[in-house]
């Protein structure tokens, strides 16, 4: 089996060099997979218009002959979904939604998000399979409010145990389960 076309969406502020979006790029691109994982503008200062165009620009660019999959992290979740709400878009094969804050987190740096659409039809339109895992402790999102998002959306969630924001913070530098995922499509997604 190929490795897909990896397109990885940071969060506010984005991923760093520590990050397991960064140690997944890695690896997929080592053993032959293609990965795109891009910075999009201002991060610490997220403009959801900007960060749309952005988005369009790479699924564009994205590869036809070989499956394509998505995998966000944290604010990139909800540009996802913004996406996914829009009309004639590009389809991708399977989308991986990783910790996103709470929808009503309050942050006034990524304002421009929240609403968020909780819209199942589009995100059914923009992938074949979307799929949503959280942390147990994660401090932007409870695991009731993170339930109630997989409710809303229609879609199935992994609780990771003590998992926190699956981020650096949280210990999660590597994170192998998700290449299983990416190879294979394997659920639920488990602890680093």
């Amino acid at each position: 089996m190929s490795l897909p076309h990896l397109l990885l969406i940071h969060g506010w502020t984005g991923s760093g060099p520590e990050h397991w979006q960064t140690w997944l790029a890695r690896t997929v691109a080592e053993h032959g997979g293609l990965v795109d994982m891009p910075h999009f503008s201002d991060p610490d200062a997220p403009d959801l218009s900007t960060w749309l165009r952005e988005l369009d620009t790479h699924l564009e660019a994205a590869p036809t002959d070989r499956e394509r999959v998505v995998i966000a992290h944290s604010l990139g979740c909800y540009l996802w979904l913004h996406h996914a709400a829009r009309h004639d878009i590009a389809h991708v094969d399977r989308v991986l939604l990783v910790a996103p804050p709470a929808p009503d987190y309050p942050e006034p740096a990524i304002k421009t998000f929240f609403p968020a659409p909780l819209d199942p039809a589009g995100l059914r339109r923009a992938a074949t399979d979307t799929r949503l895992v959280i942390g147990d402790g994660d401090p932007y999102l409870p695991v009731p409010l993170g339930k109630q998002l997989a409710e809303s959306l229609r879609i199935e969630v992994d609780v990771v145990p003590g998992a926190g924001h699956i981020n650096v913070d949280a210990g999660y530098g590597e994170w192998p389960s998700v290449l299983k995922w990416v190879r294979s499509r394997t659920v639920p997604l488990s602890p680093r």
